[in-house]
């Protein structure tokens, strides 16, 4: 199983991936991006603003996609694998470039490898603007709310289109019912 956990900022994926961490102690865990050698370096270039061009940036993403995909997912296709993100993520936060395009350039760097299993939390603009206020912003998350609410919108159609086997769940539960929930998901 290739197992991705999506969500924006604050949703909750960190402690999922860590009750998971301790429930799937032989699982493969991983990120997008940076869940590899050049990935890291890839990732570094970008979030570093090292390409001046929001296509160039586009591209080191999909680059660092297309390895963690040949790295990562096929040399332990016979395993469970966990992602922290995923394409889902990318095609999202590339919200200037036209979600068709997206998809189609992203399948393209995955070879067509989809997750088999997306979980994606989701927040209400209520409780994201409650959970903001909790703590120190990054640059991402001081762009807002509206942006970041449609950015999760984003994911939800995309994961739509792509028709992966998916969940949804209301990141503002309790964190034992999102586990559970999760657990279900997983073990259908």
């Amino acid at each position: 199983m290739y197992v991705v956990v999506e969500g924006i900022d604050t949703a909750g994926k960190s402690t999922q991936l860590d009750l998971l961490q301790k429930k799937y102690t032989d699982a493969i865990f991983t990120k997008e991006p940076g869940g590899t050698d050049i990935g890291l370096k890839l990732r570094s270039m970008a979030l570093n603003g090292e390409a001046k061009s929001p296509i160039a940036e586009m591209f080191l993403f999909l680059a660092d996609r297309a390895e963690h995909i040949e790295e990562v997912i096929l040399t332990n296709k016979q395993k469970l694998v966990i992602s922290d993100r995923s394409m889902i993520s990318g095609i999202a936060y590339a919200s200037t470039f036209p979600l068709e395009k997206m998809i189609e350039l992203n399948l393209l760097a995955t070879n067509n490898i989809l997750p088999s299993h997306v979980i994606l939390l989701e927040l209400s603009p209520k409780e994201l603007e409650y959970r903001l206020s909790q703590k120190e912003n990054d640059a991402i998350e001081l762009r807002g709310i509206e942006y970041l609410i449609n950015i999760q919108n984003r994911m939800k159609e995309t994961i739509i289109k792509l028709g992966v086997n998916h969940l949804f769940i209301d990141a503002g539960k309790k964190i034992e019912d999102i586990e559970k929930q999760i657990e279900d998901f997983l073990n259908e």
